[in-house]
C-alpha cells in the first residue's frame, strides 16, 4: 500500500480524458440527467466539468448535469447558484479568486509594497464568500475545496522559508475554511486526503492556465472531481461491525495463554490491538453496533471482557456469539438479532480463511482482515473503517440504538408471555407525531435513505432533492418518535408527500425495524388522516426485495395487493379495519405541542 492510497485503502485508477469523455457522453436518445451540480469556481472549468460528469456516471449510472458560471467571478457565481439551486453545489476556491494578483494570468505587481493591499483584499473577499456560502447551503448541499495550488513565488524569502506574508494569507484562508465547515450543509474537502491522492507538485498546469484559464493537470482534475462527487453524494454509512477476538481485539489466543496474558498495550508489543479497541469504542459512542463472533470458550470470553483495562466497554458489545461453529453461522445470528442486512455490516477477523468463509456466505458484507502481524497496515484499516462509517453528524437516535436493541430482548420475552392486546396496553407507550418541515434536521432524510423493510417504495433522495421537496409549499412531513417502559427509540418513522387537488399523495413512508410490533404504523396513518383533514390518501407504492413488512401491512386493506402503482386508501376503509390503537399520542405542529385522541380530526390544523 502506497502512501498515496493510505487514506482510502484502495488504489484509485486515474481516468484518462478520453475515458472521462466517454463516460460523460450520454447515449443517443437518453433522457436528460436527473441530477444537477453547480460547479462554482473562478477559472475556466473545462475538463473539470467532464470529470465531474464521468464520476457522476460511475456513482449513479448516469452523468450529472453540471452548471457553470462566469470566468473570474466566483462570488457572482455563488449568487447565481443560490438563485438557481441545483441538487448539489461544488465550490472550488483558488488563490486568484481572492485577489487576481495571486494568479498567473495577471501582471499587476509582486513588490513588497503591495503585500498589505493584497492581504486586505483577501480578507475582504473571504468575508464576502462566507456570507454567500451560508446563503447557498440553505438551498443545496455544498462541497467546498480550499486552494489546491501553490501561491506564486511572491514572498521575499528563500524557497525553504515561509515569509510572514504567505503565512498570514494561509492563516486567513484556514480560518475561513474552519468557519465555513461549521455552516450546516457545507462539507470541506480534506486537504490531507487530497494530498494523499494528488501530489502538490503535480497539480498545476502552467501552459493550460495561460492558454485557456484552466489551471489543473488532468490527473489532478480527475482526483478533485472524484472527491467532490464523493462529498456531495456520499454512500450511506455502515451501521454495524462484527469483530473477532483472538489476535484481533487482543493479542494472543485466549484458550492457550489465559485471560491475564492476552494484551493490547505497548509493553507487550500489542499496541495495534489497543488502537483497534480505541477505534471501536469511538464507533460505539457514535451509535455503531458492535458484535462479536469468536471461536472460543464462552466462560473465558466472559472473564476476558470483564477486564477493567479493556478499552472498549463490554456493555457496547452485543450480541456476543462465542462457539466452535462456523463464523458465518454466528454472523447470521447476529444479523437476525440486529434485524439489519449484511450490506450494512463490516466483518473484521485476523484469519483470511474466516473472512473468506463469511464473505462467501454474505457477498454483500464488507469483510476485512486485521493485520495482526503487520502493525504498519493498521492505519490503513482504521482509515478504511473511518470511510465506511463516516457520517455528517451524530444524532440522539444513534446513541439510543444499542440500548434499544438490548431492551428488545426483554420486549420480545414479555410480548410472547401474554396476549397482544394486553401486552400493548401495558407498555405505557407515548407516540409523538411532529408535523414540520425542517431542512436543518438530518434525521428524516437519514431514515428515508437507509430504511429498507418498512419502506413504501425504496425511493432515495439526494440532499438537494430533499431540500427542494421541503421547499415545495404543497409538501407535508410527519416525523414519528416513540418511547415506552423499555426506553425511548427516538425518531423512528417518517411519512411525507404532497397535497393534491383530489387527495394527499404519500411519496415516501418508512419506519425503523426497531419499531415493529407496536402498531406505530396504524397510529401514524390515523394522525395523518386527521391532521390533513383527508378522506383519502394515495400512496406511491412499489414492492422491493426487502419491503415485505410494508406489503404485509397494506395487505390488510387491499386484497389482493397490486403489484405496484398508486394505492388509494380511504379513511373509512382504514378505520373499518385498523385494530385498537393503544398508545398515548402527542402532536407537534410548528413547535406547538398538543395531545390528541386517535381517530379524531384536529380543528384548525392545516
Amino acid at each position: 500500500m502506497t502512501r498515496n492510497n493510505m487514506l482510502t485503502n484502495r488504489p484509485r485508477e486515474h481516468l484518462k480524458l478520453s475515458e472521462a469523455l466517454s463516460l460523460a457522453r450520454a447515449p443517443e436518445g437518453a433522457p436528460p440527467a436527473s441530477r444537477s451540480v453547480w460547479l462554482v469556481c473562478g477559472f475556466t472549468p473545462l475538463h473539470l466539468v467532464t470529470y465531474l460528469q464521468a464520476h457522476g456516471r460511475r456513482r449513479f449510472g448516469e452523468p450529472v448535469h453540471v452548471l457553470t458560471g462566469v470566468f473570474g467571478d466566483l462570488p457572482g457565481n455563488l449568487e447565481r447558484a443560490a438563485a438557481e439551486p441545483a441538487n448539489a453545489t461544488a465550490v472550488v476556491l483558488e488563490w486568484p479568486d481572492l485577489d487576481p494578483r495571486l494568479g498567473l494570468r495577471h501582471a499587476a505587481g509582486w513588490t513588497t509594497a503591495v503585500s498589505t493591499d493584497i492581504e486586505a483584499e483577501v480578507r475582504k473577499q473571504l468575508d464576502r464568500l462566507r456570507s454567500l456560502l451560508d446563503h447557498v447551503a440553505q438551498r443545496s448541499p455544498v462541497a467546498l475545496c480550499g486552494p489546491t495550488l501553490p501561491l506564486p513565488p511572491i514572498g521575499h524569502t528563500g524557497l525553504a522559508q515561509d515569509s510572514p506574508f504567505e503565512l498570514r494569507l494561509r492563516a486567513a484562508v484556514q480560518s475561513f475554511l474552519a468557519d465555513a465547515a461549521e455552516i450546516r450543509g457545507v462539507r470541506l474537502l480534506s486537504a490531507e486526503h487530497l494530498a494523499a491522492e494528488s501530489l502538490a507538485a503535480q497539480r498545476l498546469d502552467v501552459r493550460m492556465t495561460l492558454a485557456t484559464g484552466f489551471p489543473y493537470t488532468l490527473a489532478h482534475g480527475d482526483v478533485l472531481a472524484a472527491l467532490l462527487i464523493e462529498l456531495l453524494f456520499p454512500c450511506s454509512p455502515k451501521k454495524a461491525l462484527i469483530t473477532d477476538l483472538d489476535d484481533t481485539l487482543w493479542h494472543g489466543i485466549l484458550g492457550e495463554i489465559g485471560v491475564q496474558r492476552i494484551a493490547w498495550d505497548l509493553e507487550n508489543h500489542a499496541q495495534h490491538h489497543g488502537l483497534y479497541q480505541q477505534f471501536l469504542a469511538a464507533l460505539a459512542s457514535r451509535g455503531v453496533l458492535l458484535g462479536i463472533a469468536s471461536k472460543n470458550e464462552p466462560d473465558l470470553v466472559r472473564e476476558a471482557l470483564a477486564r477493567r483495562d479493556l478499552l472498549v466497554t463490554a456493555s457496547s458489545l452485543f450480541p456476543i456469539e462465542v462457539n466452535w461453529g462456523p463464523k458465518s453461522a454466528s454472523v447470521a445470528r447476529i444479523l437476525k438479532a440486529w434485524n439489519i442486512g449484511p450490506a450494512d455490516v463490516v466483518f473484521v477477523d485476523d484469519s483470511p480463511m474466516e473472512t473468506a468463509e463469511v464473505s462467501a456466505a454474505f457477498p454483500e458484507m464488507t469483510c476485512l482482515t486485521f493485520p495482526r502481524r503487520d502493525p504498519d497496515k493498521l492505519i490503513d484499516l482504521l482509515c478504511q473503517l473511518r470511510g465506511l462509517f463516516g457520517r455528517q453528524e451524530i444524532l440522539e437516535e444513534d446513541r439510543l440504538r444499542t440500548a434499544s436493541l438490548r431492551a428488545s430482548e426483554h420486549f420480545e420475552v414479555e410480548r410472547k408471555s401474554t396476549s397482544e392486546e394486553d401486552f400493548l396496553a401495558q407498555l405505557g407507550a407515548v407516540i409523538t407525531v411532529e408535523f414540520a418541515k425542517k431542512p436543518s434536521d438530518p434525521r428524516p432524510l437519514e431514515l428515508v435513505n437507509k430504511t429498507n423493510q418498512f419502506n413504501l417504495n425504496g425511493r432515495r433522495f439526494t440532499e438537494g432533492e430533499w431540500m427542494a421537496h421541503l421547499a415545495n409549499p404543497d409538501s407535508f412531513v410527519a416525523v414519528v418518535s416513540y418511547e415506552d417502559k423499555f426506553g425511548p427509540l427516538g425518531r423512528i418513522a417518517v411519512i411525507t408527500g404532497l397535497n393534491g387537488a383530489d387527495a394527499p399523495r404519500v411519496v415516501s413512508w418508512v419506519m425503523s425495524c426497531r419499531a415493529f410490533s407496536r402498531r406505530i404504523e396504524h397510529h401514524t396513518l390515523d394522525r395523518v388522516f386527521a391532521a390533513l383533514g383527508a378522506s383519502r390518501l394515495d400512496f406511491d407504492y412499489r414492492p422491493t426485495e426487502r419491503n415485505w413488512p410494508l406489503r404485509e401491512f397494506f395487505s390488510r386493506f387491499f386484497e389482493p395487493l397490486p403489484s405496484e402503482g398508486a394505492l388509494c386508501l380511504t379513511k373509512a376503509a382504514f378505520e373499518e379495519r385498523f385494530p385498537q390503537l393503544p398508545h398515548a399520542i402527542k402532536e407537534i405542529f410548528d413547535g406547538h405541542e398538543r395531545s390528541s385522541t386517535p381517530g379524531v380530526l384536529l380543528e384548525g390544523v392545516p
